[in-house]
């Protein structure tokens, strides 16, 4: 049997559990997929993202639901050894990729104010109007349920605001368009272990600007590795506490809160 056919095997069957039907109960729960949708599933050569293609094409392949799928892969300006890594990957997962080019690291290089914010708005941007081109009407990205409680956590501690990470989000700069988070459920540990099992092996981090500069992580990705440490150090007493990060979310009783944004508008609890 081709490698890429039984990684599909681990997925519904060794990682059923773990990966699938978490997999499905996002879709299902959040209602992220519906009739003739096109999804372009965004590649960024990542586990993640590499994961949530190969989930899709299981989907496509038993769901009875019409829907079209698009995988897409933005080159934000890669060494040949990044992109080659991708291309290998995919060719090893049959994952039938779009790759297009742009130059977001050269145009983000010498900015010295934030410049990982704005290579994140600039790629997303770019997702967005390729996908359109190819007739999409939704993207797919890779973040999983660690994303979201460290995102969480992250609002907390260092922005002073609650708030979560989405399932999933309409675009206000590009109408008529949805960003969708179908890993929404999956844990991190449980791709890891996919990855290995399976012998997997893809790229991390690429970036040519922290590169560069000599920055071994941009202050966004330096804050979530203390949020990982510390959900680390919190589960040793509570095995518990990153799914009640989540249920938190899901929970909010706005009779005990003393304000809340609601469209952009501040609503005390004295009002």
């Amino acid at each position: 049997m081709e490698r890429y056919k039984e990684i599909e095997k681990t997925i519904i069957k060794s990682y059923r559990k773990e990966i699938w039907k978490n997999f499905i109960k996002a879709i299902t729960e959040f209602e992220m997929i519906k009739e003739n949708d096109k999804i372009a599933v965004c590649i960024s050569g990542g586990k993640d993202s590499m994961l949530l293609a190969k989930c899709f094409q299981e989907l496509k392949r038993h769901n009875k639901m019409n829907f079209d799928v698009a995988f897409l892969v933005m080159n934000p300006g890669y060494d040949e050894i990044h992109k080659n890594k991708i291309i290998l990957n995919s060719e090893i997962l049959n994952i039938p990729i779009t790759m297009f080019e742009t130059d977001i690291f050269y145009r983000v290089e010498n900015i010295e104010d934030h410049p990982c914010y704005l290579c994140a708005r600039m790629r997303r941007g770019y997702l967005y109007e390729k996908a359109q081109e190819l007739g999409c009407n939704k993207i797919a990205l890779g973040h999983h349920f660690n994303d979201v409680i460290e995102t969480v956590l992250m609002g907390m501690l260092y922005g002073a605001q609650m708030q979560t990470m989405m399932p999933k989000v309409k675009s206000t700069s590009h109408p008529g368009m949805e960003l969708i988070r179908p890993l929404y459920y999956v844990r991190e540990d449980d791709i890891i272990r996919w990855c290995k099992r399976n012998d997997l092996e893809f790229i991390k981090c690429a970036c040519k600007v922290t590169k560069k500069s000599g920055i071994r992580e941009d202050e966004n990705s330096t804050k979530r590795e203390e949020m990982k440490k510390l959900i680390r150090k919190l589960k040793e007493s509570y095995d518990n506490i990153d799914i009640n990060i989540l249920r938190s979310t899901q929970n909010v009783n706005l009779d005990t809160i003393i304000s809340y944004t609601k469209k952009r508008r501040n609503i005390p609890f004295l009002r």
